[in-house]
């Protein structure tokens, strides 16, 4: 195969992966490798693409952040996630994490007026798992 027609093959398949969704710079090498692509190759389309304003760290990262952010997800763990996807600079600050927090425990716990030790330790180990910290945490359980 001439390098011509893997170059526009592997743009085409990086083109119809973010055509279903956003894919960061990352996910895309990671996907296109797997496809046996050359990594010239796969960094050539892939600055095309950006070049063309089809991907973008940027978008990837505000959709990504929204999408997690809309399942309950805190801060701590939206940020390692999207490190993991290669994304180094995000804006987590303009959503409300306190009253996320807030929120995600209501759901899942109800009102709780006076909770015991061991059911305030179960309610906050699960809000960190869902990747808040700990002032998030702490606030969910004050009353305002």
């Amino acid at each position: 195969m001439t390098k011509k027609s893997q170059q526009s093959k592997c743009y085409a398949a990086a083109l119809k992966m973010l055509m279903r969704r956003e894919h960061s710079k990352l996910e895309l090498i990671q996907k296109l490798n797997l496809k046996d692509f050359d990594d010239t190759v796969i960094n050539d389309s892939i600055s095309l693409l950006a070049e063309q304003k089809y991907q973008s760290d940027k978008r990837f990262s505000e959709a990504f952040i929204l999408m997690r952010f809309n399942q309950g997800k805190g801060p701590v763990k939206i940020s390692m996630e999207l490190k993991s996807r290669g994304i180094s600079k995000f804006d987590l600050t303009l959503f409300n994490w306190f009253e996320l927090a807030k929120d995600v425990k209501y759901k899942k716990f109800g009102d709780s007026e006076s909770l015991d030790y061991k059911e305030e330790a179960k309610q906050k180990r699960f809000l960190q798992s869902r990747g808040f910290g700990f002032d998030e945490i702490n606030q969910a359980f004050y009353k305002s």
